[in-house]
């Protein structure tokens, strides 16, 4: 059986998850004031490393926190790696980085980093095996706010998540497993923890990250992976219709990799001919160094 979680500051140290680790006063807790990534580990090795932490320096850019130190952040997550399979040998694991601006009254002691790693969910393995349900919902600002807008922090990965776990709990209450996100023009943004790609014949397409969403790290792989092998690759404006029009649906992240959208609204939209093309393209790609 898995271990719980692991728990390993940037100087290596692993220390218990069970024991008080975060200050009362930490911005994380009090503001959701700091940005985080979340990783898979499998095989015994953590995927993606270098996009994750590109992405890490990405959003602490915009949250104006001091740059991460690359090497640092690299060394506790191979920590972490080690940890956790040592505990759970080959079993997948999430790990997560978490860096936020620190104490609020200590703020000249600087951010408090640390990674964790843990199991898997349950939902993740059934969303990948059978697929999900899936409900559009307004996220509430146009595709060109992320422009005018900076301090909305559109595209950052920010710990302040309070309105995606939200939307997913509204969505659980109605019935449906997850969301896909539209601007108040009516174009498909994002998951709230995960990116859109449609499907049709060999043809991947997903939304621009100028519309103020997160570039996904596993898209980005994927569509790198496809390009090589003579898929072609979009990046444009997706509509609902075209989420219908198409012969699949995907939501693509880190963890939960291809979960395919098999209802949209109680659409129950139809099997393709591609399905497990596309799964094994995903996995193939999140393998790529």
């Amino acid at each position: 059986m898995a271990a719980a979680q692991i728990l390993v500051t940037l100087d290596g140290t692993v220390h218990d998850p069970d024991e008080p680790f975060l200050h009362a006063d930490d911005l994380a807790a009090l503001r959701g004031d700091g940005v985080f990534e979340t990783l898979l580990i499998r095989s015994g090795r953590t995927r993606k490393v270098p996009a994750h932490l590109d992405r890490l320096a990405r959003s602490a850019e915009m949250m104006e926190l001091p740059m991460p130190e690359r090497d640092t952040w690299a060394k506790a997550i191979e920590a972490a790696e080690k940890q956790w399979t040592a505990d759970n040998g080959d079993a997948e694991a999430w790990l997560r980085l978490v860096y936020s601006r620190g104490r609020e009254s200590a703020p000249d002691a600087g951010p408090t980093a640390y990674v964790m790693a843990g199991p898997v969910a349950e939902r993740v393995a059934h969303a990948r095996s059978e697929g999900i349900s899936v409900v559009t919902l307004e996220r509430g600002f146009s595709t060109d706010l992320a422009e005018r807008a900076p301090w909305q922090l559109l595209g950052a990965k920010t710990l302040s998540y309070a309105t995606n776990m939200a939307a997913l709990r509204y969505a659980a209450t109605n019935g449906f497993d997850d969301v896909i996100y539209l601007s108040s023009e009516g174009a498909v943004l994002e998951g709230p923890r995960s990116t859109v790609v449609t499907v049709t014949g060999r043809t991947l397409t997903t939304p621009p990250t100028e519309a103020g969403i997160l570039p996904g790290t596993t898209q980005r792989a994927v569509f790198e992976t496809a390009a090589q092998e003579g898929w072609t690759t979009r990046t444009e404006v997706i509509r609902r219709a075209d989420l219908i029009a198409a012969d699949s649906v995907w939501l693509i992240s880190s963890v939960a990799l291809a979960a395919r959208v098999t209802s949209l609204n109680r659409y129950v939209m139809p099997l393709s001919p591609n399905d497990h093309e596309f799964v094994d393209l995903v996995d193939r790609a999140i393998c790529v160094d």
